[in-house]
């Protein structure tokens, strides 16, 4: 069940956020930190993401029972010129419902709160070569350029991202 996070977030759900984002890391995602990293840590960084997030911003989670499975979120754009836009971040899954559907089902949940909201474009960036790649790339997704060596990898080496755009009209 895919469903909006309701803020302040309960106290069950910011741990299970947080014990998503550890097994993110721990299974090799690029989801800015690098392995290991510690429940508390994780936790105090989704508390400290949804107490700073700007009104607009949505957060959704799909949750099987109790669990959290996954999430992603948006922010809208902070500048006066940009109030058509938001920024997608942090689609993560657990890796025991990988490969079953769950990031499109978010993804599309998350369209659709950002058509509802009257966005009309969302922009999000990923690690190139990883599935997410091809994930945005089949849901329409397109992409607008690659960074080389923008983030660090476990072993010390550097991996480019790829950034992605979608008009939501």
């Amino acid at each position: 069940m895919i469903e909006e996070l309701p803020r302040p977030a309960p106290e069950r759900d910011l741990d299970g956020l947080g014990r998503l984002l550890v097994d993110a890391v721990e299974s090799g995602a690029a989801v800015t930190f690098l392995p290991p990293l510690a429940m508390d840590r994780a936790r105090s960084w989704w508390q400290k993401v949804l107490d700073g997030a700007p009104g607009g911003s949505a957060f959704l989670v799909a949750r099987e029972g109790d669990r959290i499975m996954g999430t992603v979120h948006y922010q809208p754009a902070a500048a006066p010129n940009q109030p058509h836009r938001a920024e997608v971040s942090k689609l993560i899954v657990h890796r025991d419902a990988r490969r079953q559907g769950l990031g499109t089902q978010l993804m599309i949940a998350l369209e659709a709160k950002a058509r509802a909201q009257g966005l009309t474009l969302l922009t999000l960036d990923t690690r190139r070569g990883d599935s997410a790649e091809r994930l945005y790339a089949r849901l329409g997704w397109t992409t607008a350029g690659v960074i080389p060596d923008f983030a660090l990898n476990p072993d010390g080496s550097y991996h480019d991202t790829v950034i992605f755009y979608k008009r939501l009209r």
